[in-house]
């Protein structure tokens, strides 16, 4: 038997917020967030966010320390400093937790060349200094440490995603 969905998220590149809905609509938790510097679009390789339907379809992350690095989805067991940053500019920093996403609409984006789990987008923890509110990430959702923190310890598998624009 699959458990009951008790919530959902909305993505809202328009105004940069993510917010967490519960069952009868009321917003539990609303962010600040960053979405893609290019914009949106679902095609493979244009770094940006994919619009519509997904779901959450693999939580990474649970109990790393804050400011955990994520490489290929997995803690390379180091902990984010500004002076790593300096030591590699331009990197894309996956900090603290990991909601991976997965596309529902087939063709729109899932399979082919529009898969959203195939892209790796995800909804991400990123460094404090990263600016929240505006476009500026490679295609995924960032958010600050302590809201991914508490999205992934409240949200289930499979739990709804909705991305719009």
């Amino acid at each position: 038997m699959v458990a009951e969905i008790k919530h959902s998220i909305v993505v809202d590149v328009d105004i940069q917020t993510l917010r967490l809905l519960g069952n009868d609509g009321q917003v539990l938790l609303e962010a600040p967030i960053s979405t893609a510097r290019k914009g949106v679009g679902e095609i493979n390789g244009s770094e940006q966010t994919p619009r519509g339907r997904h779901i959450i379809r693999a939580k990474i992350g649970a109990r790393q320390p804050v400011n955990t690095i994520f490489v290929g989805r997995r803690s390379t067991n180091e902990i984010y400093t500004s002076e790593l940053r300096q030591q590699h500019p331009g990197r894309d920093w996956i900090l603290t937790r990991i909601l991976w996403l997965s596309g529902t609409e087939p063709g729109k984006n899932r399979l082919g060349n529009v898969d959203t789990m195939r892209r790796y987008v995800y909804i991400h923890g990123a460094p404090d200094e990263d600016e929240m509110g505006v476009p500026g990430s490679h295609g995924c959702i960032k958010m600050r440490n302590h809201d991914v923190i508490e999205l992934f310890d409240r949200v289930a598998l499979y739990t709804p995603v909705i991305i719009k624009a």
